[in-house]
């Protein structure tokens, strides 16, 4: 049984926690989205995303030595103790916005999940196998609404390309390893970022290409929220998310 800090905790940890706060995000979107038809699918991709996050958390359990459940790591934690990228938790602003955020996870989760399908921890690759197929569709919705909104009317340019200016400093997180990563990738465990990072920029590269939008020149990288540094939007997320849980604890339906 892997001790709690153990590498692989962490990771599926933070897989789970990637999960879990992109898809709270898209869940606010519901009853709210800009046509039914993007309202649904937005709900759906959230639900896709916590589920693959309570496979994560459940597999994150089952290497605590303690009595540790999904809805313990998922709840009753502190912000601090959270590992997920700050990207996924930027607020969803406009559809511009929201649609940027999950294309620029997309176009890294993909072939990300693709490659941990080969993972020698089967644990890892089990989840990878089933998300693999509900990210696939995530990232075609995502692109081709990217190129649909930069490619359509001078305000939907306008908003993509003000979308692509506050956030693009948070993409390079999410192939920038953290210690615990770096554990992983010698082991094999998981994809080395520099195998996925010629798929992922052409992706980017070419999405934008085709959508007329300009790739920003900005050397800034926002990153830390691996370590348990976030912005001050993830506290009031959790403020949310968690309040049912904290307020009533151990409550079942």
């Amino acid at each position: 049984m892997s001790a709690p800090d153990s590498p692989l905790f962490l990771f599926a940890r933070h897989m789970g926690d990637n999960g879990l706060i992109l898809g709270h995000r898209l869940s606010e979107w519901c009853g709210h989205g800009p046509v039914l038809e993007q309202d649904i699918t937005m709900t759906n991709i959230a639900l896709d995303l916590i589920g693959q996050a309570r496979l994560y958390y459940q597999l994150a359990a089952e290497m605590h030595p303690s009595d540790l459940t999904e809805d313990d790591i998922a709840y009753l934690r502190p912000e601090r103790a959270y590992s997920n990228v700050l990207l996924v938790e930027q607020p969803n602003g406009d559809f511009a916005h929201t649609v940027l955020r999950q294309f620029l996870f997309d176009a890294w989760h993909l072939p990300f999940l693709h490659r941990l399908c080969d993972s020698p921890e089967s644990g890892l690759g089990e989840i990878a196998a089933k998300a693999v197929k509900e990210v696939s569709y995530h990232y075609r919705w995502s692109r081709e609404w990217v190129i649909r909104l930069g490619d359509g009317t001078e305000e939907s340019h306008r908003r993509m390309t003000q979308a692509l200016d506050d956030l693009w400093i948070y993409r390079e997180e999410l192939l920038l390893p953290s210690d615990w990563e770096q554990t992983l990738i010698r082991s094999e465990i998981i994809p080395d970022p520099d195998v996925l990072r010629p798929e992922w920029q052409h992706a980017i590269h070419a999405t934008l290409s085709e959508a007329g939008l300009p790739i920003p020149q900005t050397p800034v990288i926002q990153q830390g929220g691996k370590n348990g540094i976030h912005t001050e939007h993830l506290g009031h997320l959790l403020a949310e998310l968690q309040y049912m849980q904290r307020a009533y604890p151990g409550q079942v339906w």
